[in-house]
């Protein structure tokens, strides 16, 4: 069947060649369809708890996506008549207002102040007029400020050197992937205007907003600057490698049309590019390499030691289309598998380079043949010979190959003992290094204000206009002081400090009445007369929802890992099962505690994913290499790689992320490819010409190992160019795939062949 298909594919090769560039104009198209995704929600499910729990809790209360300016005097004193003039300035209805599709802004200046006066309730900005105030008004505003629950570690530090002004942006949602770039072009304007109006301060910004936008600058960057790296790279490596200029062009060219075909049709599907996907471009390239590299290793082999080019390529097919088949499928597999991930984008990842290997296969077997016999190769009559490196490898493998079993055998479970070492943890802040803006900013206020870290409870009162009931207060105020006590919190925003400061206000600001009301009709007035005074934009919305039934607890947190997000909010669980009514036992929600639990979920998922996969294609290498033997056998140097490289990750690293849970899956399939190469010629040398497994192995070494070591060197140098990706989902993922496929390749050279030597003796 190989030998007549070898020469259908060489007597109709021109044919072969329209219709796969028909297939690439028709593919090619859907590329102008691809479209940016710029919304951290893209890595949750429509079905997520955590996800739905949150986009409930943004549909009762006033949206809390934001843009965060944050503002740092050089002489470290917010409280000075120059500096207040400048948050006001920028919290202007002239400046922060008109940022597109805002809808609230909040700063120490514009701080609803509240205050008796005779029997009357003033509320007012704290700073309405900065050019006027003299020293004791600076310092009795200082002193309001920091000693107010709703402002300190929230827009001002304790020690009044930082200060922040506080964007609430609503997004239409329409056209996300130029709302949000239009938020941020505009406040990255307005932020230069105040640093060149006030030069004396230093700026940041981080929010909600931002972290949107970075996600989809950093796939921009990613594939402005990784895909013509790595072209080069593989360029030149393969020039070094096959020492041939056109085989190096027709390697190219099948790379070439195979992303463009995978991404044209990513299009049609309408899949969006997110920095994961981003990062398909580059795997498809490397992955690309494979197919080609093996058709044409052998073909100039041939070429070399005399034969013809119709003959030399006749034979390169024969003998490498099945497991080139095989290959492509089980990589397509593994990369299939990364439908059960739990995150969206690693599902198109997995699905868009799946693409580009079936792609890659076909552009192979439809262009190869037909380049490789219009361009003339030179002709240089060389022995046989000529693979003395693996020659000699062969033989050590065959003559110490029990030494060499056993050396394997600890190796394998020396670095799969420290497997357990391995913690499911991330920050999602930390998924974009210290080269990214948001990054360094959103650390800055982290230090020096508040966290973007967050956690949200929609607390019900359990009727309507229940919030203004004293005992509901009372438990409002007993879980923010709890949340207060916390070391991981920062700041805690709660209804109940509003109640106890307009208590204290309706007494003659008398600091003794700074305490809830002890009158459910007296709370009512309070907050009515309080919500009647409050200028548009300002209201209580944030806090309360429509019916008075429920109000919102925000707590802001520092920097903190998943799994010590997962742990304050478990804390707080039992804290409101132990002294809460059952109307205010509710989860948290937030986007960290949406990226706190997501790690854990892809992993599971993928286990199960993985688990299939890897039945799949032990059953299809028991079918095709006809042998139950060879196939259990085959299933070894195929698990082995991924334990050795999580146990050296649990050695060095020891946390596994989002990103890296889903490895397994994905190098699976590509694992897979080598030992099907090898398999394929000893099973070949075993069948046809009658060897001794030890002869076998030989024959294996001598005909596939330079195929085999030219692939996996270009696979481990494509996915080592992620590591210099910004975001460190691709990073952290490129390097443990790399890792993966280096231990898969010492295990098809040292611990396959020794398995065979010892295990197949029929």
């Amino acid at each position: 069947m190989a030998r007549l298909l070898a020469d259908l594919l060489i007597r109709w090769r021109w044919i072969a060649c329209v219709g796969a560039l028909v297939m690439v104009v028709l593919a090619s198209t859907g590329v102008f369809h691809l479209g940016f995704s710029n919304d951290y929600r893209i890595f949750f499910s429509k079905a997520n708890p955590q996800l739905l729990a949150f986009e409930n809790l943004q549909n009762t209360y006033t949206k809390s996506d934001n843009v965060l300016f944050v503002i740092t005097p050089k002489d470290g004193q917010v409280f000075t008549r120059r500096t207040l003039e400048a948050v006001r300035w920028l919290s202007d209805k002239d400046r922060a207002w008109q940022i597109p599709y805002s809808i609230r802004v909040d700063s120490v200046t514009n701080f609803q102040n509240t205050y008796a006066q005779g029997d009357d309730l003033v509320v007012e900005d704290l700073v309405p007029d900065p050019s006027t105030l003299d020293d004791a008004a600076l310092a009795r505003i200082r002193h309001i400020a920091v000693n107010e629950p709703l402002l300190v570690n929230r827009l001002i530090s304790p020690d009044a050197s930082t200060t922040g002004v506080n964007v609430i942006v609503q997004l239409p949602g329409i056209h996300p992937e130029k709302e949000v770039p239009e938020v941020v072009s505009y406040s990255r304007r307005l932020a230069d205007q105040l640093r060149a109006k006030y030069p004396e301060l230093e700026v940041h910004m981080t929010g909600v907003v931002l972290l949107n936008n970075a996600f989809s600058e950093m796939a921009m960057r990613d594939m402005k600057t990784l895909i013509p790296v790595m072209f080069l790279v593989i360029i030149l490596m393969l020039v070094v490698l096959l020492r041939s200029v056109a085989a190096t062009f027709v390697t190219v060219l099948v790379i070439f049309l195979s992303i463009i075909t995978a991404m044209g049709v990513a299009g049609w599907l309408g899949i969006k590019i997110t920095p994961p996907m981003a990062s398909a471009p580059t795997m498809i390239m490397t992955l690309a390499v494979a197919n080609s590299v093996h058709f044409l290793v052998t073909f100039l082999q041939k070429v070399r030691v005399g034969e013809s080019q119709r003959d030399a390529m006749q034979e390169s097919l024969r003998i490498n289309l099945q497991p080139i088949l095989i290959t492509s499928v089980t990589t397509a597999i593994g990369f299939l598998s990364m439908n059960f991930s739990d995150a969206p984008p690693f599902r198109d990842l997995g699905n868009v380079v799946a693409l580009g290997v079936v792609a890659s296969f076909l552009y192979s077997l439809m262009l190869v043949p037909a380049m490789m016999l219009l361009i003339p190769i030179r002709q240089k009559k060389v022995a046989a010979h000529t693979a003395p490196v693996m020659d000699a490898l062969a033989n050590l493998v065959v003559h110490r190959y029990k030494l060499i079993l056993w050396v394997m055998a600890l190796l394998v479970v020396g670095l799969a003992s420290f497997l357990p070492r391995n913690q499911l943890n991330d920050e999602f802040v930390k998924y974009f290094d210290q080269r990214v803006a948001f990054r360094v900013d959103t650390d800055y206020t982290t230090d020096h204000l508040t966290g973007l870290y967050s956690i949200s409870y929609s607390l019900g009162a359990g009727e309507s206009g229940g919030i203004s009931n004293p005992a509901y207060l009372r438990k409002l105020d007993e879980f923010a002081r709890w949340y207060r006590a916390q070391p991981e919190v920062k700041h805690v925003s709660s209804l109940s400090d509003t109640m106890k400061r307009l208590n204290m206000n309706l007494h003659g600001d008398d600091p003794a009445w700074y305490r809830l009301p002890d009158s459910r009709e007296l709370a009512a007035q309070y907050l009515l007369l309080y919500e009647m005074s409050l200028p548009y934009g300002l209201d209580l919305n944030n806090q309360i929802n429509v019916d008075k039934s429920a109000s919102k607890l925000d707590v802001s947190l520092e920097s903190l890992s998943s799994d010590q997000t997962i742990a304050l909010e478990a804390r707080a669980q039992h804290w409101l099962k132990t002294h809460a009514p059952a109307s205010m036992q509710v989860h948290g929600a937030s986007p960290s505690i949406m990226f706190s639990h997501i790690g854990k979920r892809n992993i599971h998922s993928m286990l199960i994913g993985t688990t299939i996969a890897l039945v799949l294609i032990s059953f299809i290498l028991i079918f095709a290499l006809r042998s139950f033997r060879i196939g259990l056998i085959s299933i070894i140097p195929n698990l082995v790689p991924a334990a050795m490289a999580f146990g050296l990750w649990g050695l060095l690293v020891g946390q596994v992320g989002l990103a890296l849970s889903i490895v397994t899956g994905m190098t699976l399939g590509i694992i897979v490819d080598d030992t099907v190469h090898f398999l394929s010629k000893y099973l070949r040398a075993r069948r046809e010409e009658g060897y001794t497994p030890e002869a076998a192995v030989r024959y294996a070494f001598h005909t596939v190992g330079t195929a085999l070591w030219t692939t996996s060197v270009v696979l481990m140098a494509g996915f080592l160019v992620l590591v210099y990706s910004p975001f460190e989902l691709n990073s952290g993922m490129g390097l443990l795939t790399a890792i993966t496929i280096g231990f898969a390749l010492l295990a098809d050279f040292l611990l396959l062949p020794t398995l065979l030597i010892a295990l197949d003796k029929t």
